[in-house]
């Protein structure tokens, strides 16, 4: 077997259908367009969702609520979770990335204070609830935000 002798499969590959030809091709004259009218024009055609001039679906449906774009969304830690850690670690956002206790950092990490901490570490993060602080500083340990 050589490149040179390398073929498609049969079917593989299909002919563009040619427009404009002539009668005998079948896509002659109007090329397949039809005659006149809106999409017989080059360029002529409706935004996706348009329908006619009646009111558009999207547009007809309820609107609820509100998206507020400059919300801050924290990655969230647990105190119970960084018992997996030895004492005297500092736990930054990189140690809880590598340990996949959190799995993006967003705006930054935020520690609850959600179960109890039994290890001596020293805590960096962008945010604390004032009962994680006291329990991190319960057990010892030290509470620095970024």
């Amino acid at each position: 077997m050589l490149l040179s002798n390398l073929k498609p499969v049969p079917g593989a590959r299909k002919n563009r259908k040619r427009l404009g030809r002539g009668p005998g091709s079948g896509t002659g004259k109007t090329s397949g367009k039809g005659h006149k009218g809106q999409l017989a024009r080059s360029g002529g055609n409706n935004r996706p969702g348009f329908e006619g001039g009646q009111i558009p679906f999207f547009q007809r449906i309820p609107k609820r609520g509100f998206n507020n774009y400059t919300r801050k969304e924290y990655a969230i830690v647990n105190t119970k979770e960084l018992n997996l850690f030895e004492d005297g670690t500092v736990v930054t956002p990189e140690l809880l990335l590598k340990t996949k206790l959190i799995s993006k950092v967003l705006s930054g990490v935020k520690v609850l204070a959600d179960g109890q901490l039994e290890k001596k570490l020293t805590v960096k993060a962008n945010k604390f609830s004032n009962s994680a602080k006291e329990a991190i500083e319960a057990a010892g340990g030290t509470v620095e935000v970024i």
